[in-house]
């Protein structure tokens, strides 16, 4: 692989045609990716082609292209080649270079995420049932991925009812001495109290893991068939328990609504456009079973055809994920089988990618379709009524337009305590969620309760790095307006911190609560004016409300978190190569972290899992302490 760049020096540089004419002189037909870019060195495209020659000669040539193309080559004014050995590779690379660099004439996938599993730990003798999220380094096994957490929650509230399994942490279930409320509402068969052997109990989880394999119809018989040996011997209460279980599957199975028979796995993948927008929705079936639904708003020039969406979509949303064996499209897109190939050798099995015009597959898709449909529209009718509130918030704030990106900043904590500072983001598509940022409050010389403190330490760490990673403002992580919790004492230190960081040009609002601390009085403080306030009824005040409490939560969410961190915090994390598995046999074996700390090394040694050489650590750490 090789990476050449080939700027055209002549006394006048050329754009357009004639720039990219004055490559084909130094390209080959070797596969690669190349970059166009603007005057001002900004990656305009990112594109990969079998044959790097060939495919710039298309760009050299004037008429046959679309206007947001023929745009693209007016714009540019140099490119950038990197050459591979294959295709394959040239594909990687070009996703890879896509969704770092957000080139804007590409298709970019704006919300991608990691989606969650149910994990079945198996490092204990009784296995935890749990959601998981991120990488997969806990032992156990893995089912998934489910399409949010609400539809993880709902399996696993079903999993309850169904097989019993405990969802508590191994410290909780080694620190009961009674069963708790779920045994008493059957959701649990209590093994932290012995009332189920772990052979028992190894059963019921081989039976969930079943289920979540889709297995299910075998299951439903197996328990039908124990329930009437319990009626049979007369062991009515079992029977009845077991009745009980039966009945819980049979909800769930009813509950799970499209389960398709000849499709085990599989992503079902529909993609709608209209009025230049575009909606994919992603359907997740595994097992046999529907395990949720996922939407998604990829940024489009308008003038692309859906395969060529479709393909763009399909490489930035697999680039980190793990493939289905089956990934069926409601679009057919070029290149399909060396994607397909891409696909099968990250994921070390066959990946095929389909594309059915019959059959239940092809049902699949139509219900994938009608949802990509409905989703935009309500999408669009959202961005409607969005705009005209971001007008209104313009008019009412005296700013040179709508803004693109409002941040508004708030701070939580107790006395002091666990401060910590949250910022949520807000635009034309609503709150950007994946924009939010926490920020632990670390001055050492803040006094407690100092919010003028805690605000200029966050807005100065904010804006200390917006300066550093962009410092021409190119980007759209730049804020068109600020809003912040307080009034006029708060709008002059946020003027103070701004003006020693040279940035002078961003408008910030305080928003202060009014007569009593009532909602709809809120007042509104700009630097250097009066107070002022909306009417009460003017949507604007209802939108300003409802992006200050938006911040209010996530604040709040962030510093409870970090409290309940504190609160479960022990000595013991601060010694070196004492991991979370290893704390636990510690607390296990000498009940608290204090009696781990007066223990001595003989103690220390005979602890499970704690070799002599870290008891020996353990016991110079707290000897040193003390």
């Amino acid at each position: 692989m090789g990476e050449k760049t080939t700027p055209n020096d002549h006394a006048a540089a050329p754009t357009g045609y004639d720039c990219i004419q004055g490559y084909l002189k130094t390209l080959d037909a070797s596969p690669g990716v190349y970059r166009m870019l603007d005057g001002e060195s900004r990656v305009l495209y990112v594109g990969k082609a079998r044959n790097l020659k060939a495919r710039v000669s298309n760009y050299s040539r004037p008429g046959g292209h679309s206007p947001r193309i023929a745009r693209m080559i007016r714009e540019t004014a140099s490119m950038m080649f990197l050459t591979t050995r294959t295709e394959a590779e040239a594909l990687l690379l070009e996703q890879n270079l896509i969704k770092q660099l957000k080139p804007r004439y590409n298709v970019l996938l704006r919300d991608d995420k990691s989606f969650p599993n149910i994990l079945v730990a198996k490092s204990h003798d009784f296995p935890q049932i749990k959601k998981h999220r991120g990488a997969k380094k806990e032992k156990g096994a893995y089912y998934g991925p489910f399409a949010s957490a609400g539809a993880v929650n709902r399996t696993l509230n079903q999993l309850q009812k169904v097989f019993l399994l405990r969802n508590c942490t191994d410290a909780t279930f080694e620190s009961r001495t009674r069963p708790c409320l779920l045994y008493q509402i059957k959701r649990c068969s209590a093994p932290c109290v012995g009332h189920i052997t772990a052979a028992e109990y190894g059963g019921l989880v081989g039976d969930a893991e079943r289920f979540l394999q889709g297995k299910s119809t075998n299951i439903q018989a197996e328990l039908a068939e124990q329930m009437q040996q319990a009626s049979d011997a007369m062991e009515f209460e079992r029977a009845a328990a077991l009745r009980d279980r039966i009945r819980a599957l049979t909800q769930v199975q009813a509950a799970q609504g499209i389960n398709p028979r000849g499709v085990p796995e599989a992503d079902v993948v529909g993609l709608h456009m209209e009025g230049g927008q575009a909606c994919v929705q992603v359907f997740f079936i595994r097992a046999n079973q529907n395990w949720g639904n996922h939407d998604y708003y990829p940024r489009t020039g308008g003038t692309q055809s859906p395969g060529e969406v479709m393909r763009s979509f399909l490489g930035q949303y697999y680039d980190g994920k793990e493939s289905p064996r089956q990934v069926i499209l409601s679009h057919d897109i070029d290149d399909k089988d060396l994607l397909a190939d891409v696909l099968s050798q990250k994921a070390g099995r066959k990946v095929e990618i389909l594309v059915p015009q019959r059959g239940e597959k092809a049902e699949l898709v139509a219900g994938a379709l009608r949802n990509a449909r409905e989703s935009l529209g309500r999408k669009m009718s959202e961005s409607a009524a969005q705009t005209k509130l971001l007008k209104g918030l313009a008019d009412a704030f005296g700013l040179a337009g709508p803004p693109r990106r409002i941040e508004v900043y708030d701070n939580s904590h107790i006395q002091g305590t666990n401060a910590v500072g949250g910022m949520i983001v807000a635009g034309p598509d609503g709150f950007l969620k994946s924009q939010y940022r926490k920020f632990n409050i670390k001055g050492e010389d803040l006094t407690p309760g100092d919010d003028f403190g805690m605000m200029k330490e966050v807005l100065t760490r904010r804006f200390k790095r917006l300066l550093k990673e962009d410092p021409d403002r190119e980007s759209e992580a730049w804020p068109d307006l600020l809003l912040i919790d307080g009034g006029a004492g708060q709008v002059s230190a946020v003027a103070e911190i701004l003006a020693e960081l040279g940035v002078e040009d961003v408008p910030f609002i305080g928003v202060a609560k009014g007569v009593d601390r009532d909602a709809g009085k809120e007042e509104f403080h700009r630097h250097g004016e009066n107070a002022f306030a909306l009417r009460h009824n003017d949507p604007v005040l209802y939108f300003v409300q409802r992006l200050r409490d938006e911040a209010h939560r996530f604040a709040i969410g962030a510093h409870r978190q970090k409290r309940s961190k504190a609160v479960g915090a022990t000595p013991l994390d601060d010694i070196p190569g004492v991991g979370a598995t290893r704390k636990r046999a510690l607390l296990s074996h000498f009940g608290s972290a204090k009696a781990v700390s007066r223990a001595n090394l003989q103690d220390l040694k005979a602890v499970d899992g704690i070799s002599a050489g870290l008891a020996e650590k353990i016991y110079d750490f707290f000897n040193e302490r003390g």
